[in-house]
């Protein structure tokens, strides 16, 4: 598409020119990222497996972008190198769930350990009053890149446990291996329920993402969130805390003052997302066999502690 005005041209051509000069000034452009064993793709690729282990290869391929037959050698490689495992989902035979192998943690580590020296050293002459410039000028083009077009993104809470509501519930228990799973009736009854409730997050009009609330009878004035998905390709929006926003609002709404939630020590994307929405550890208050994280939030942070809920 040509560049139709002189306005737009040179916006285009700062871009360019940023481009050129970052990605020279981060090393970008060498054989090995960071001087080390591996390419910068498959720097990446190791990183995501870490941060979200037992994903599948398509949610990899489009969480960064890549193709098919590209995505396929460069694991086929890793695979060789004994720094990734892949093991078959049970769910999905033809699907293949990637996790790092012990080598590929201690890789990570290091290039996790590499690219924070790196950052440190760029950041070593700057004072304390520009480094805070850069960190906001990062923050705000981050969020202007990733903010999908207003009318883009619907968040909706549903009537009824549709063909999407069931969809999206089963890439979740798939993407992250749920052995113990919700049946359809009880889905309709957390429907159905006054102070609980299921939303879909819609992008361009496609469905992309889901979350539960589910009320607890065990903890007065407390709900639970559950199902928290969105789909790899449609990361990047914030669409994860415009769900919780909305899930929030509802509680509040029917008078709830906490929401817990669990999950598993693997999930580090995940959890790293609830403790900086205001969720702090707590004790264990179900029976989940995969559960190894427990934590809970305040909604109404000036509110009374509920009674009978667990202390950390």
């Amino acid at each position: 598409m040509a560049i139709s005005n002189l306005e737009e041209r040179n916006q285009v051509s700062a871009v360019r020119e940023f481009n050129r000069f970052y990605t020279a000034r981060l090393g970008l452009l060498r054989r090995r990222h960071l001087d080390g064993d591996f390419s910068l793709t498959e720097a990446r690729i190791l990183y995501e497996i870490g941060a979200n282990p037992r994903q599948t290869a398509s949610s990899l391929r489009n969480t960064l972008g890549l193709d098919a037959g590209y995505i396929s050698r460069s694991l086929a490689l890793l695979t060789r190198r004994k720094l990734v495992r892949q093991i078959a989902s049970k769910q999905d035979g033809r699907e293949r769930l990637l996790t790092l192998t012990p080598t590929g943690d201690r890789a990570v580590a290091r290039l996790n350990e590499q690219s924070e020296l790196q950052i440190q050293q760029l950041l070593a002459d700057l004072d304390s009053s520009d480094r805070e410039v850069l960190v906001d000028s990062l923050a705000k083009v981050r969020s202007i890149l990733s903010r999908p077009k207003e009318s883009s993104l619907r968040i909706v809470r549903v009537s009824k446990c549709s063909d999407e509501v069931l969809q999206l519930l089963k890439e979740y228990y798939d993407a992250i291996d749920v052995v113990v799973r919700d049946t359809l009736p009880a889905i309709q009854k957390i429907i159905d329920e006054p102070s609980s409730g299921v939303w879909l997050a819609y992008l361009e009009d496609k469905p992309v993402g889901c979350v539960l609330l589910r009320k607890m009878t065990t903890i007065p004035f407390a709900g639970e969130c559950k199902r928290l998905y969105v789909q790899p390709a449609a990361r990047g929006h914030r669409i994860a805390d415009k769900l919780l926003d909305a899930q929030e609002e509802f509680a509040r709404s029917r008078g709830l003052r906490w929401i817990y939630l669990d999950s598993h020590d693997g999930l580090k994307t995940a959890i790293a997302l609830y403790r900086r929405r205001g969720y702090v550890p707590c004790e264990r208050y179900n029976d989940n066999p995969q559960a190894t994280v427990f934590l809970r939030k305040n909604i109404l942070p000036d509110g009374p502690t509920a009674r009978g809920a667990v202390t950390s």
